[in-house]
């Protein structure tokens, strides 16, 4: 089974604004259908959606099986105010608020939890996290409510410290988690929680003119330089594209995902076993 484990249906790989903004007056179902084309074209079959504050993967989760696709998603990302996660999400400013999203993601028939735990990476210079982490004892809390309700939790999380952190709180998947240490990928293989790189994200700015071509190259170096520690130490990581992100467009960019995975490890067939492998757990878990 080809499988997209992070992608985003509400976005196109060109414009976040234009694309969300199609969204505005109602769900652009012609949008989603024309992202399943994509897929479906590929034999891509199993899509796990990161959510968006508009519905629109909500939409998509009724269409998926024209297309014969096994779709998956949280209905909206679910972030703390004045944090990162108000581009795919809704907000909450306490524990109780946060546990009211949950139940509303169950009202309205969402697969999973997902959460932001920190911001995005600073393509203007490697190494640099925006915004500020949650504190462990929220992340903890989060995924605690999550779980007592059911739910798998996705997780965006950056940073060695943040991602160290989430799998220690018990979350079941890991989103981009750049510049990891060896402690944190050590957490990540005790808690056995799923890593999904979305390296592509990264790889598909280096022509696109839009950030430093040196800043783009240095994340680069940091994420191939874990991925592969990460299969030495045996964790799970899974195929997932970020598709819809910038530069990153819907179908196409799984096979890029892959062949990132091949370059890293040298080893097309070790590649493939590895993602088969996070693949299933993610399709098990979500």
């Amino acid at each position: 089974m080809k499988c997209d484990c992070h992608i985003h249906i509400f976005m196109d790989g060109r414009n976040y604004r234009s694309a969300h903004d199609r969204h505005l007056d109602g769900v652009d179902e012609s949008c989603i259908r024309s992202h399943f084309e994509e897929y479906k074209k590929r034999g891509i079959t199993y899509v796990r959606d990161g959510g968006d504050h508009l519905f629109v993967s909500l939409k998509a989760k009724e269409l998926a099986a024209e297309y014969g696709i096994v779709y998956r998603t949280p209905v909206f990302a679910i972030h703390k105010k004045g944090h990162y996660g108000s581009i795919v999400g809704r907000a909450f400013d306490n524990m109780k608020e946060f546990a009211g999203l949950v139940k509303e993601v169950r009202r309205l028939g969402g697969d999973f939890i997902k959460i932001m735990t920190t911001g995005i990476m600073d393509f203007q210079c490697a190494g640099t996290i925006t915004g500020e982490r949650l504190d462990f004892s929220e992340v903890k809390e989060m995924v605690h409510i999550a779980h007592e309700e059911g739910f798998a939790v996705m997780s965006h999380t950056n940073g060695a410290e943040g991602v160290r952190e989430a799998a220690l709180a018990g979350v079941d998947s890991v989103e981009h988690g750049n510049y990891q240490d060896e402690d944190s990928l050590q957490a990540l293989k005790d808690s056995k929680a799923v890593w999904v790189p979305t390296l592509v994200t990264v790889r598909n700015l280096q022509k696109s003119g839009r950030f430093p071509r040196q800043e783009i190259e240095k994340i680069m170096v940091t994420q191939n330089r874990a991925v592969k520690k990460a299969y030495e130490m045996g964790l799970f990581m899974a195929s997932g594209t970020d598709a819809g992100a910038y530069m990153v467009f819907h179908g196409e960019s799984l096979k890029q995902e892959w062949e990132a995975f091949e370059g890293i490890l040298e080893d097309k067939e070790a590649a493939a076993e590895c993602l088969h492998s996070g693949n299933r757990e993610i399709i098990k878990r979500f």
